[in-house]
């Protein structure tokens, strides 16, 4: 059976039995017009008043829109807000890049996002959540996170988040609340969100909410800083727009993580012994980084000691921006590294990533298929180097014996199997 893997922006072709059981999310048609289906969620949102009634006397709003690692279609979300309330000046918006912990983006990136005129003519912020002078210490979560936020964030009068809804490898589901925090909060406050304790809880897994310590927190968060109005959309693997929620925060994610659920989560009966995973093709695969959300997926269906085989481009590299690659090199081997993570006091950028992959990597094997990297690199960050996907499969099957079965996930994270 032949198969086209989401891989950088051309994907990857491959070769699997035909036995193999092929996973995709359940297949949604693009909105006939996007415009008109935002503008329609806006005027009719759920549990809140219309966006022109919320942001109504307004002198300065606020957007969250999510960084170059997501695949928001935030030009056309951002003119239907825009569109919506015309009667406000550009000057009075300032459009918010949620970058969480992760680099800030380029000005080229910048344009592909938002789109020339866009950059032209609104004020920008590109979130640094390591840049003290720009963060504002709200309070304590029940839990005892600090809160951190964006200084100008916070001082808008009416805050808007934006995003996307798709499962999450420890947040349960994206968009909704983390466009508040993690996207906009501070470091501080990002490690206690994701360290060890957070991460090594059963619970902070795809499509779990309630009871999520991660997301039970970014819940808090998202209440104690308040979000005016919130815009969410779901999106198809073309990465067009399937379905939109607008209103109260909490409220229209809550819908949307059901039409996620609904769309991007299938049961299986049984694991298998070889799981084909991606990140799901450019901009989600662009580093290694990342990647690790398509193999987390795959963990989700695979065997104790069975194989999980990555394709992920990672055109930017590791990346060599954060701690991901120092906390790779700081031990010798996965179990090494989720010792060190554990271990009391430790507090480094990035751990949750290595956490997730080391946990990984203690039961199954992994290995990756990266285009922009050398097998050197990948090695060093503990995976296994493959430059063929088929036959890194064939391989497998073989090392697994007879009746080894294979499970593909064409579009990795797009759709997250689970045993029933």
């Amino acid at each position: 059976m032949r198969l086209r893997l989401d891989y950088g922006t051309d994907g990857l072709d491959v070769e699997v039995p035909d036995s193999s059981t092929v996973i995709e999310p359940e297949h949604r048609s693009a909105v006939t017009d996007a415009h008109a289906a935002l503008t329609d969620a806006i005027r009719q949102p759920d549990g809140s008043p219309r966006l022109r009634d919320v942001a109504s006397g307004g002198k300065r709003i606020g957007i969250s829109v999510c960084d170059f690692t997501r695949a928001q279609p935030r030009r056309p979300m951002l003119e239907a807000i825009f569109e919506e309330l015309s009667n406000v000046p550009a000057d009075a918006f300032t459009i918010f890049i949620a970058t969480g912990t992760h680099r800030a983006n380029t000005a080229d990136e910048l344009e592909q996002m938002l789109g020339p005129e866009i950059v032209r003519n609104y004020r920008i912020v590109v979130h640094d959540a390591r840049d003290d002078a720009t963060l504002w210490r709200v309070g304590t979560t029940g839990s005892g996170v600090d809160v951190l936020m964006n200084s100008e964030w916070l001082d808008c009068d009416v805050r808007i988040t934006t995003g996307f809804v798709e499962p999450h490898f420890f947040a349960g589901f994206s968009g909704g609340p983390k466009m508040a925090a993690p996207g906009l909060a501070g470091l501080e406050t990002v490690m206690t969100l994701h360290d060890a304790a957070h991460i090594g809880s059963p619970n902070a897994t795809w499509g779990v909410t309630h009871g999520n310590p991660v997301h039970d927190d970014v819940r808090e968060i998202a209440r104690m800083t308040g979000v005016n109005f919130a815009i969410d959309v779901t999106l198809n693997r073309d990465k067009e727009i399937t379905s939109v929620f607008a209103g109260d925060l909490l409220a229209e994610h809550a819908a949307a993580c059901d039409m996620a659920k609904r769309t991007a989560m299938q049961p299986v009966s049984e694991p298998f012994d070889v799981v084909v995973t991606t990140n799901s093709g450019f901009p989600l695969d662009q580093n290694l980084y990342q990647a690790v959300k398509g193999i987390s997926a795959a963990a989700k269906v695979v065997k104790p000691g069975g194989t999980i085989i990555c394709a992920s481009e990672c055109r930017d590299g590791i990346p060599d921006h954060g701690s991901y690659a120092e906390i790779l090199r700081s031990g010798d081997s996965p179990e090494e590294l989720l010792q060190m993570i554990n271990s009391p006091g430790y507090r480094v950028p990035d751990q949750w990533q290595v956490q997730i992959q080391a946990m990984i990597q203690s039961r199954a094997r992994v290995q990756v298929k990266a285009g922009m990297l050398t097998d050197d690199q990948l090695s060093e960050a503990h995976f296994e180097p493959v430059d063929d996907v088929t036959n890194a499969v064939d391989a497998a099957l073989s090392a697994a014996g007879s009746g080894a079965r294979v499970c593909v996930l064409p579009q990795g994270p797009q759709t997250i199997p689970y045993l029933s």
